[in-house]
């Protein structure tokens, strides 16, 4: 029987998440809708944080300038034990990666992406509520309860759900949310304060008890605007809100509470306690009462339903590592889901959805719930190690069955991030590009280094075994003859050697990489039917003419 589909995807939430999948979706041509309950976006500084891993994201979207512009940097920590100020950490990154740490209210975040969005035609639809869905082997039929009370049955090949930690898609699916719920309460608030630390650090100050432990806590993230900061720390007991039957009707304490919302008195009192300088509060934006939770489903999908984000792991906000992983979910779902759709994904395609992002959720829970009892200062690892692992810069998919098994030695292995890398200079530009330039707005890349005879039928196995979807640029050494150019393709000297020394080549080598900024590959030397075996494992075979 024929389908008629209303729209391709239904993304139901619409925070940074949600709108993180839509974007993707519609920036390769699929059509979906994004659904959330809340009738206006939240005016709170929830999640705050940026990872450079996310900026690198965006920047390949093509909207990193706009947060880059509404953003501040994040230099550092500045940490102190009973008064006494501790060695400071500074946020510092190898050379060769683009963008540092930066820190954006959550609303901001949003709105960048919600303005992005309309550049395709998709707005939000606020006001309207996912009830229910059921899925069989060609789609999904979901009950949407509108603004106006009515429902609507939406009918759609595939549901995405970024509807936060009481999702409605992780419970219509049934899937397990394993973990707890520390005991603690905070305060939350966006307030501005008149101390003299140094512009772009948080603030972590502690009192330790007796027992050495720690009993008391104030943390500061610096947000756009003079003195102004998102701060953290325990809610006195007149304002627990434990004892609330709404804030865990569903078993999941985690998130923003109902209650009285903290003021200015409360979050000036936290401050003569623990501040590291004589400090008085003032400009309260928005308060609120929170609670945490640690908890990551059994599966990231089941059939054609998926969950992303807070939907599928919640943690301690220790290291600004939640919406970032989150968003990294979204993106990573969001190309296999628009190739799907074409009809030009391998059939298990989507199953590495849950293959790859699952282990990341789990690490990434596990580890902010260590962090959040010792601080990160304590991680064993180095710190060039630590540094990287929370910038998100060591997130690697090696072993995924989308993701070829070969390619070992020196530099980034398949399944690794992609690095940057500058130096790269054409015929024409005046000026030298970086890696990340010849990139952006593309999806599936074939970056070959050197180029020979055999060059053009690398770049038609490429074209042919992606249905057209991938692109090849050419990288030359900078001592390459004029005439080692290959015709019709794109090709750029690695003037300063830096793509050679970064990606650890020494003689001709193809490098796959994917719509995510990962790679899936390494071919050395070269070879077509090697590259078009392992596009097979992405790609639907071509249709027979």
């Amino acid at each position: 029987m024929a389908q008629t589909f209303t729209t391709d995807v239904l993304v139901t939430g619409a925070g940074p998440v949600g709108l993180t999948a839509a974007v993707e979706l519609r920036r390769r041509g699929i059509s979906c809708r994004i659904v959330d309950r809340l009738p206006a976006r939240l005016p709170f500084a929830k999640a705050v944080g940026i990872q450079p891993r996310t900026l690198e994201l965006w920047d390949r979207m093509g909207l990193v300038r706009s947060v880059l512009e509404a953003a501040v940097p994040m230099r550092g920590q500045l940490t102190y034990i009973d008064g006494a100020e501790q060695p400071r950490l500074e946020l510092r990154l190898p050379p060769e990666v683009p963008y540092g740490f930066a820190a954006l209210p959550q609303y901001e975040t949003e709105r960048i992406l919600d303005e992005f969005l309309a550049r395709f035609g998709t707005a939000v639809e606020r006001g309207t509520e996912l009830v229910s869905f059921a899925q069989d082997a060609d789609g999904v039929t979901s009950r949407l309860l509108t603004p106006s009370g009515a429902e609507e049955e939406v009918r759609t090949r595939f549901l995405v759900g970024c509807d936060g930690a009481h999702s409605i898609v992780r419970k219509g699916l049934g899937l397990s949310y394993e973990g707890g719920a520390f005991p603690e309460e905070f305060m939350l608030a966006d307030v501005e304060v008149d101390w003299d630390l140094p512009h772009g650090y948080g603030v972590r100050a502690m009192h330790r008890g007796a027992d050495g432990a720690v009993d008391d806590v104030l943390v500061c993230i610096p947000l756009p605007g003079r003195g102004r900061y998102r701060m953290s720390m325990f809610v006195p007991p007149e304002l627990s809100a434990a004892q609330q039957a709404d804030a865990v009707d569903d078993g999941v304490a985690h998130g923003l509470q109902t209650g009285r919302a903290p003021g200015l008195p409360d979050v000036q009192t936290v401050l003569d306690r623990l501040s590291p300088r004589p400090a008085t509060a003032s400009h309260i934006r928005w308060t609120s009462v929170f609670r945490i939770s640690h908890r990551i489903v059994d599966r990231y999908a089941d059939g054609r339903v998926f969950v992303a984000g807070d939907a599928a792991h919640i943690h301690p906000p220790t290291g600004a590592q939640g919406m970032n992983t989150g968003i990294q979910d979204a993106w990573n779902l969001a190309w296999k889901l628009a190739l799907a759709v074409d009809g030009r994904a391998h059939p298990r395609l989507l199953d590495s959805y849950d293959t790859e992002r699952r282990p990341v959720g789990e690490e990434v829970v596990g580890r902010t719930v260590r962090h959040a009892a010792a601080g990160v200062q304590a991680d064993p690892d180095d710190p060039r190690t630590v540094m990287l692992r929370e910038a998100q810069l060591l997130v690697s998919y090696r072993g995924s069955p989308v993701v070829d098994p070969t390619g070992e030695g020196p530099g980034p292995r398949p399944g690794d991030r992609a690095p940057d890398c500058g130096g790269l200079t054409g015929q024409i530009a005046a000026y030298p590009l970086r890696l990340y330039d010849l990139l952006r707005d593309r999806g599936h890349v074939l970056l070959v280094h050197g180029s020979g005879p055999g060059t053009g039928e690398l770049a038609r196995t490429a074209r042919e075994s992606s249905a057209g979807r991938m692109e090849t640029c050419v990288i030359l050494d900078p001592g390459a003859p004029a005439d080692s150019e290959p015709s019709g393709l794109p090709a750029y000297r690695d003037t300063g050697g830096e793509f050679a020394r970064l990606y650890a080549v020494d003689g001709p080598t193809a490098f796959v990489i994917r719509p995510d900024g990962y790679l899936a590959a390494r071919l050395a030397p070269p070879d077509p039917a090697a590259l078009a075996a392992h596009l097979a494992t992405t790609f639907a075979p071509a249709p027979q003419e």
